[in-house]
């Protein structure tokens, strides 16, 4: 996000920022007109509402400049028909009248600030300036907005593997629900990135996603991070603090770790999740807010439930929709997809230039055992890309560790399907096993999608459309894994 700040920017400074003045006053235009001109500014001027509306029809405009009294019409109308007409244009009323009550209706009108005649055109510069930024500020805003929503697309949950897509499902299936929802997963598994998949695809998305990490804040800070303090409530407590739950009000909380709080801040996080309302620490006024809950940890809450570790009712009030993050170790097929994620990723970021992997590097990194699940993997391609900066990734870049552990470690044995009592499912035990399949020739070809259809038989078309179903890209590409 930080890299695409300087762009955004770029792009909104390429054009001088357009400012209409509307003002039946021939010298106030001409002095506005020379004094905003002289600043850089494309400026035009009318005389009356009507002439200035129509301004506003055929060309952009950044800034509007209108008097409050007009010949025709009132100025604050004229905000409201030029706000119909352009949402995105930023209003400065003037007034000779200078009242507390003109100012009000400005603003009620949708005005940004207003000026009094007679005015210091330098005071109009000022303001106009403040009305630049806070437009630029704006966009900027939304179309960093929209590149977080389309960063958290449901498409970015990378895998072809069983386990994966069932997570997909689920997130698809639940996103738009306000129920609560406990994600479960070994560390590094994507928890906080299934949370975020939740957040932006829900209609909650325009709205804040606050995070707590349960288990980084100190017990004794952790009720005042959550449900805020008034002041004075302790020693330090030099002002009132809103909490991260007043912060989410409309939007999604994300309590991670949340196997790590105590059982007596367990007993207040279970009544805001009863009654959707809290008091801050030291007040006494009832808080309510609207606020979905998403929870995660890498824990057994039912084994800590069990032990009396984690009180039994709020296990109940956070496990309504369980979802589970598989740990990478069980979707090796998913793992020449990631490596081409994180390359390409790390490729921008550091402006390196590495091709690809080696067949033989490729297969090392998936077989291996991979502990710390997505995270080490994502750290391992980081510190690859960064060390060799150019060309093909072959064994002798992998660390020594890998080649030994990957060693010893037993080969993957064909599974055989064991029938139940009850029977199994015959379409999915297919659909299964041709999952299996379209992952093992996708790794055996190194991700590239031709050869991958090849060994498995299909034209390249119908391997493709299996895969979108799947939720993976195989437009045609740079092959990230040369053969």
């Amino acid at each position: 996000m930080r890299q695409l700040l300087p762009v955004l920017r770029n792009k909104y400074l390429m054009t001088a920022p357009h400012i209409l003045v509307i003002d039946d006053d021939q010298a106030v235009r001409d002095v506005l007109q020379e004094t905003l001109s002289a600043e850089g500014y494309t400026v035009s001027v009318a005389a009356d509402a009507t002439t200035g509306i129509q301004v506003v029809k055929e060309r952009p405009v950044q800034i509007l400049v209108t008097d409050f009294q007009l010949p025709d019409i009132n100025g604050l109308e004229v905000i409201e028909r030029v706000t119909r007409i352009d949402s995105k244009v930023i209003s400065i009323v003037m007034t000779g009248f200078g009242t507390v009550e003109c100012a009000v209706q400005a603003m009620k009108a949708g005005a940004f600030d207003f000026v009094t005649k007679p005015f210091d055109p330098d005071t109009v510069v000022v303001v106009v300036k403040k009305a630049i930024e806070f437009q630029r500020l704006r966009q900027e805003n939304h179309l960093l907005r929209k590149a977080v929503r389309e960063q958290y697309r449901l498409e970015q949950l990378i895998g072809i593997s069983e386990p994966m897509r069932q997570v997909l499902d689920f997130v698809q299936k639940v996103a738009d629900s306000d129920s609560t929802v406990l994600i479960q997963g070994e560390s590094g598994t994507g928890k906080e990135l299934v949370a975020r998949m939740l957040h932006f695809n829900s209609s909650r998305k325009d709205r804040p996603m606050v995070p707590v990490n349960c288990g980084a804040i100190p017990e004794t800070l952790l009720e005042s991070e959550l449900f805020g303090h008034e002041k004075g409530a302790f020693t330090g407590a030099a002002q009132t603090r809103m909490g991260r739950f007043e912060l989410a009000n409309g939007g999604t909380i994300f309590l991670d770790e949340v196997g790590e709080m105590s059982l007596s801040l367990q007993v207040k996080l279970l009544r805001v999740i009863q009654e959707r309302s809290f008091e801050r620490v030291g007040g006494s006024r009832t808080i309510q807010v609207d606020v979905r809950i998403v929870a995660a940890t890498n824990q057994d809450l039912e084994k800590m439930v069990e032990e009396k570790r984690f009180r039994q009712d709020l296990f109940y009030r956070l496990n309504v929709i369980p979802i589970v993050t598989p740990p990478l170790r069980d979707r090796q097929s998913d793992i020449p997809l990631l490596i081409e994620h994180f390359l390409k990723r790390f490729n921008h970021m550091k402006q390196t230039a590495i091709s690809g992997l080696a067949p033989e590097a490729l297969e090392l990194l998936t077989a291996f055992h991979w502990p710390g699940n997505i995270r080490e993997l994502e750290n391992m391609i980081e510190r690859l890309v960064v060390l060799k900066k150019q060309g093909l990734l072959t064994v002798a870049d992998l660390p020594e560790k890998l080649h030994k552990k990957a060693a010893s470690q037993p080969e993957m044995k064909d599974q055989f399907i064991r029938f139940t009592e009850d029977g199994i499912h015959l379409s999915n035990e297919v659909e299964h096993y041709e999952n299996q399949l379209i992952g093992e020739a996708m790794r055996k070809a190194n991700g590239v999608t031709a050869r991958a259809a090849q060994l498995l038989h299909v034209n390249r078309t119908t391997l493709v459309e299996k895969l979108k179903r799947r939720g993976i890209d195989a437009k045609p590409r740079v092959d990230a894994f040369p053969n």
